[in-house]
């Protein structure tokens, strides 16, 4: 009979003392390649500042109308959130409104989508001569162009039950409003999370637009009255901040979606 010999101690590979995660870089890696090809395409095309500047020319403009740049930035950060919260408590009620009936459901949706259809730079005229020159319009414009994909999704969630679970739960017992909290709430739950992604995005959209045609303040309007004056860098500076504004409200809706239905994604995707 042979014994193991445990005497001599296993070799144990050493661990790397630093190991970078490009996945965590890549962001950053794209963008600072982005910024360098497009200061590298502009000099070398020699196009002047007033058809498309340099990456730093824009970059001196941030430094330059830093004050109204920020105060123009606030401005669309507010009624942007502002909007889209009403379009969430809005578009959450109706998404549950519409999904639970299948009779509603087929009544309702095609007055939606017709509804969505409607350019909502057509409406910002309406809201001015209901509201005014102002705040109102700009947060009624993101919310009417942000509520429609929380509408569907939640709805979609709802009316995507699988027969077969409600057969079994009726035949347990439970009523139409059981299967709304037990089972309906919690599937569409993934759907509204996911859509708050997309309507965050369509909220600045909505709000630039009013701003740009029926405001005095925002981003918009800073934009527009640069366009007027041929102050092209100061127009690329508003754009780069809507699209970091846009960056850090799609994080945190991210975030808010890891969080809350962590449990629904269950596929990895390779690197």
């Amino acid at each position: 009979m042979t014994t193991l010999d445990t005497s001599t101690p296993v070799a144990v590979p050493p661990k790397p003392a630093f190991t970078v995660n490009w996945v965590r870089l890549a962001p950053f890696l794209y963008t600072i390649g982005l910024f360098v090809i497009w200061e590298i395409g502009v000099r070398i095309s020699g196009l002047p500042h007033t058809i498309l500047p340099t990456p730093t020319r824009v970059f001196e403009a941030i430094i330059q109308y830093w004050s109204p740049i920020w105060k123009n930035s606030l401005q669309t950060l507010y009624t942007t959130v502002l909007g889209f919260l009403i379009a969430v408590v809005a578009g959450l009620g109706i998404g549950l409104f519409i999904g639970w009936s299948k009779t509603i459901y087929a009544g309702l949706y095609p007055i939606m989508v017709g509804f969505n259809a409607v350019p909502k730079v057509a409406l910002v005229p309406i809201l001015v001569i209901w509201f005014g020159i102002g705040t109102v319009p700009a947060v009624l414009t993101a919310f009417l162009i942000s509520f429609f994909p929380i509408v569907v999704n939640v709805a979609t969630g709802l009316a995507t039950i699988e027969p077969e679970t409600e057969d079994v739960l009726r035949a347990l017992g439970a009523k139409k409003m059981d299967i709304m909290l037990k089972v309906g709430i919690p599937r569409s739950m993934p759907y509204f999370f996911g859509s708050l992604k997309v309507s965050i995005t369509l909220a600045f959209v909505g709000s630039v637009v009013s701003e740009t045609v029926a405001s005095n303040s925002g981003l918009g309007n800073m934009m527009a009255s640069a366009q007027s004056n041929f102050n092209v860098p100061l127009v690329f500076a508003g754009l780069l901040m809507l699209a970091f504004e846009g960056i850090v409200m799609y994080a945190l809706m991210a975030w808010f979606e890891q969080r809350m239905t962590g449990w629904a994604h269950r596929s990895t995707m390779a690197n």
